[in-house]
């Protein structure tokens, strides 16, 4: 296995990434790239990797997806009673990786983060598949459980009670990710990889090129 692994390499061709062609708004180059996953058909191209740390200062990661993507912020939903949310309440700096193997380019994103409003996940709650919803009732989000079968029994006990009109869960809703940094990578041949950088100072984008 050790030689193995010493032995897996990829030379990345498949495209550039320079100051001249970028777009100098780093949510518009953003939407550009996600857009260029979708119709790549790349797999999950909403799945983003959300770091977050505890009181113990131990990071955590996991992927999340990406439900909204706005003028200043990134958005996605969970539940607010889960370690993710636990950890966001007690540092709210966190941040996100996207990474489009088939194009292999890479976004990484350091910021904070927000609960969004009631009504807008509501909304959100609201427009997702019944099962979804059933779901978000069912699940006590990272609680131990005694069994695979008391979720499905959660399941049924709230498909019971609400039928297809189901409220959106007091302890399930968004949070917004607003970026301080937005770094964009692209592989290149030989390691010399592409990444630009994207940083706010003064409500302002400025850029500036890293060393792979």
């Amino acid at each position: 296995m050790k030689d193995m692994l010493r032995e897996i390499r990829k030379q990345y061709l498949f495209s550039a990434l320079d100051e001249n062609n970028v777009l100098p708004n780093p949510f518009d180059q953003f939407e550009l790239w996600l857009q260029e996953a979708i119709e790549s058909e790349q797999l999950e191209p909403t799945a983003m990797i959300l770091s977050t740390v505890d009181k113990h200062l131990q990071p955590h990661s996991r992927v999340v997806l990406l439900k909204e993507l706005t003028p200043d912020s990134f958005v996605f939903y969970t539940n607010y009673e889960g370690h993710k949310a636990q950890q966001m309440e007690f540092n709210k700096r966190v941040s996100l990786v996207f990474f489009w193997a088939s194009l292999e380019r890479q976004v990484r994103i350091e910021g904070t983060v927000e609960k969004i409003s009631e009504v807008l996940s509501t909304s959100y709650f609201k427009s997702r598949p019944i099962e979804n919803q059933l779901g978000a009732w069912a699940s006590p989000q990272s609680q131990l459980i005694r069994s695979k079968d008391f979720l499905e029994q959660q399941f049924q006990y709230y498909k019971q009670k609400f039928g297809n009109d189901i409220p959106k869960p007091p302890h399930w809703g968004g949070y917004a990710v607003k970026p301080v940094s937005i770094e964009f990578w692209q592989g290149r041949p030989n390691r010399l990889h592409d990444r630009l950088l994207f940083t706010k100072e003064a409500g302002i984008w400025g850029i500036s090129r890293l060393a792979p």
